[in-house]
């Protein structure tokens, strides 16, 4: 069973939307999975839009928790699925690789008779 890590690295603000300072548009996140020896990531993006009449969380308020949730309902269950699948994939295909690159045959020297 593996488990997931989510992290935000970096926030996008627009230092001033409709008379409030500091709102976030985008958020840059990372995502791990680990079996506890094998480890896969992945990268990206999530844009969100500022609507004034939803409750606003100030930039110096916001927890790591909160902007996660945010990129995950952002992104919504079935993306957030896919990718937590395709980072097991991932790793599965550390464990048990689909292409592999045996030595050449005529590598090893044959003896002469």
């Amino acid at each position: 069973m593996n488990t997931y890590q989510w992290n935000i690295q970096a926030l996008d603000c627009k230092s001033q939307e409709k008379g409030v300072t500091d709102v976030v548009m985008i958020a840059h996140w990372t995502v791990s999975a680990t079996n506890g020896t094998y480890t896969s990531s992945a990268y990206g993006t999530q844009s969100f839009t500022f609507d004034k009449a939803k409750p606003f969380t100030p930039y110096a308020d916001l927890t790591q928790e909160q902007v996660i949730l945010w990129v995950q309902e952002g992104m919504g269950i079935d993306a957030v699925t896919a990718l937590q699948q395709n980072l097991d994939k991932q790793i599965e295909n550390q464990i048990n690789p689909p292409i592999i690159q045996p030595p050449l045959p005529w590598a090893t020297p044959v003896p002469n008779k």
